[in-house]
């Protein structure tokens, strides 16, 4: 996808980018190419790859959820940026916070930021389990995460981080409900309960994607999130 078919495909969907967020994610793809050089940010590195595979994947949430005014965001485990910054590009009013365990991701984030001149933004050097268990907790409108960890290990993770009214938004491949599936028992027992679900193509090279709206309905117990690595080692099932 060319910046160009990247423009035109936002605007088939009701997104028209100014020249000022054309130049932001510009300046993104040549930021994450030169940094990708000193940390592992990410395996996509060709242009076209990263505005089909990062920005565009990462912004389609907005095609499909009606996320309010101002709302308030935690992007769980972001790495290089992703879903959250995109998705802030592109709707410059919702209030950012990206929490990741590795601070030269923070570093990298922190210099990004700056360069895309972008505000409300909270960078977070930490686990998501010490963070789930802190002055956040049941805090955000909304949590996302575009990860690869089984959704049933995201939710202990993203869940107590929501207020109740809100959602958990994850960005799913093709295994997306498979996951949801062995997901329910956590998603019961952390408060959550599905909202809707959305499958779709990614353009051009057809692998299916999965959009899982999970609503907060009650309080997590405050046992969980668990001692850092405990999720992984131990999903809940």
């Amino acid at each position: 996808m060319t910046e160009q078919q990247f423009i035109e495909a936002l605007k088939q969907q009701g997104i028209e980018l100014t020249a000022r967020q054309i130049s932001q994610f510009r300046t993104y793809f040549e930021m994450l190419v030169e940094w990708n050089e000193k940390i592992n940010l990410t395996a996509v590195t060709e242009e076209e790859e990263v505005y089909l595979k990062h920005f565009y994947d990462s912004l389609t949430p907005l095609f499909n959820i009606d996320i309010k005014q101002d709302a308030d965001i935690c992007d769980v485990g972001a790495g290089a940026g992703f879903p959250s910054i995109p998705m802030k590009i592109v709707r410059p009013d919702l209030k950012v916070t990206i929490v990741d365990s590795l601070n030269k991701r923070i570093r990298f984030l922190n210099e990004l930021s700056a360069s895309l001149d972008l505000d409300k933004m909270h960078l977070v050097h930490d686990r998501a389990e010490t963070f789930g268990q802190g002055a956040q907790r049941h805090n955000f409108d909304i949590v996302t995460a575009r990860a690869v960890a089984q959704l049933n290990v995201l939710a202990e993770l993203c869940l107590p981080l929501v207020r109740t009214g809100g959602h958990f938004i994850v960005l799913k491949g093709k295994k997306g409900m498979e996951e949801l599936d062995d997901s329910s028992f956590a998603l019961d027992l952390l408060g959550g309960e599905v909202k809707e679900t959305h499958s779709f193509v990614l353009p051009e090279e057809d692998s299916e994607r999965y959009i899982l709206d999970i609503e907060k309905i009650r309080k997590t117990p405050k046992k969980y999130p668990r001692k850092p690595g405990t999720p992984n080692k131990s999903p809940l099932k």
